[in-house]
């Protein structure tokens, strides 16, 4: 059995793991689920005594794994698949494992078949696809025959014989009485390999229970109903008795009806009261995926912008703000998701009048081009008064002679008809002081 207690893991000012506490029982495949950075790998390395924890501390079968006997015959482990020398064939790289642990070196021609890599056993490591790494790593953590087996993506790269197969094989080694404990992102996979679920998010646990009741408790459920798409006065006819009945009902894309707050009968009922025929009245039924994205739908730290538009994520009800970063250190809990009946993220509306936009770390954001108080405005958003093209850049005469050029011109006498008047002087050019800043030219 693997036992976590208060396992917390820091690198420098950046919180991994708080304070995680968890079992792994024998005779079960338990699942490890979690966004990307929550904390999986870390906890599996802590467990294996690759990283040490800052606080806290986990043991396997009540020891440390740096305390066990000759540990790889105790517990085996999947981590990275690529950690192989390539210039080694697979045969070569499982016999040198085995001579360090002690282990028989017919040992190595078991796994070798267990795996199906008994064909290419001796084609050099490097030459091997995705899947077949896979399976070579698979096969080292099967060679001592640990009663402990740790797997961080088994299936990453496989075939679907090969996903099969892995899933087989985990629920044969667990009916055999091992420890089994599987890290996966595929969720329709881990619903049918997995006996019970550990869920952790941004570090910490956020669920610790059976794969059923884990749906079930973050899953809504719902009847779905369907009317025929012939006659929308009908599905309008039976939404109003619905809802006058207490239900709440929903419009889906294809036309269907959610409808929740009323069992299937009492749906049935209304339905032939309302003198409407229904097409479909189905309970619906909830999916892993779907209890795995709702639990864990505020501590997702990498996310689309395009997922909100593509309808991957739910937009945030009014006065909602997006989930806060991750914490530093001692803050626990406050980012988890809600309960399945809330709905919105337990934290404060932002403050401000409303169809103001919310302060942020720097104030309500102010009208475009404004000054902020006590600051001299901007020159290059406020609006500035045009100015006249200069003419060509003439050398800058002396000092002596600055004042007397800048003198206007005199002007000549008016003449006395239109014809006799001279043509006007041109306009001097005007005088850049260099010593000055270009706005002030």
């Amino acid at each position: 059995m693997i036992e976590a207690v208060g396992l917390t893991k820091r690198y420098g000012d950046k919180t991994a793991v708080y304070n995680l506490s968890f079992q792994v029982r024998p005779g079960a495949v338990t699942g490890f689920l979690g966004p990307n950075g929550s904390g999986k790998s870390t906890t599996m390395r802590m467990i294996l005594g690759l990283d040490n924890p800052t606080a806290g501390h986990v043991t396997i079968g009540g020891h440390p794994y740096r305390k066990l006997p000759n540990a790889p015959r105790q517990v085996g482990a999947l981590l990275d698949a690529k950690a192989v020398h390539g210039g080694r064939s697979a045969r070569n790289h499982l016999l040198s494992l085995a001579q360090l642990s002690g282990i028989p070196a017919r040992r190595v021609d078991e796994v070798l078949g267990v795996v199906g890599l008994q064909d290419v056993a001796k084609r050099r490591s490097k030459g091997f696809s995705l899947g077949m790494g896979q399976r070579l790593g698979i096969a080292a953590a099967l060679l001592g025959d640990p009663q402990v087996l740790l797997f961080d993506e088994p299936v990453n790269g496989l075939d679907p014989e090969g996903i099969h197969w892995v899933r087989n094989l985990m629920k044969a080694l667990a009916a055999e009485g091992r420890t089994v404990f599987v890290s996966s992102h595929l969720m329709s996979e881990m619903a049918l390999t997995a006996d019970h679920l550990i869920v952790i998010g941004r570090g910490q646990l956020l669920s610790d229970m059976s794969v059923k009741d884990f749906i079930s408790a973050n899953s809504a459920d719902f009847a779905r109903v369907r009317t025929p798409d012939t006659d929308p006065q009908l599905r309008e006819k039976l939404t109003s008795a619905l809802t006058e009945a207490g239900g709440h009902v929903m419009p889906e894309q294809d036309g269907g009806l959610r409808v929740t707050g009323l069992a299937l009968p009492r749906i049935s009922d209304i339905a032939h009261d309302s003198d409407v025929r229904l097409w479909e009245l189905s309970p619906h039924q909830a999916s892993l995926e779907e209890a795995y994205m709702r639990m864990t739908q505020g501590a997702v730290d990498y996310r689309s912008t395009a997922d909100q538009r593509a309808g991957l994520q739910q937009p945030l009800p009014p006065g909602a703000q997006p989930p806060m970063p991750v914490p530093g250190q001692g803050q626990p809990g406050w980012y988890a998701p809600p309960p399945p009946h809330q709905g919105v993220q337990p934290f404060p509306a932002p403050q401000g009048a409303p169809g103001q936009a919310p302060a942020g770390p720097y104030g309500v954001p102010a009208a475009p081009g404004a000054a902020p108080a006590g600051r001299p405005a901007n020159p290059y958003t406020a609006p500035q008064a045009p100015q006249a093209q200069p003419a060509s850049h003439t050398p800058p005469a002396p000092q002596a002679h600055q004042a007397a050029q800048a003198q206007p011109a005199p002007q000549a006498p008016a003449p006395a008809s239109p014809g006799d008047a001279p043509s006007p002087a041109p306009a001097p050019a005007p005088v850049t002081d260099p010593t000055q800043p270009e706005d002030a030219r």
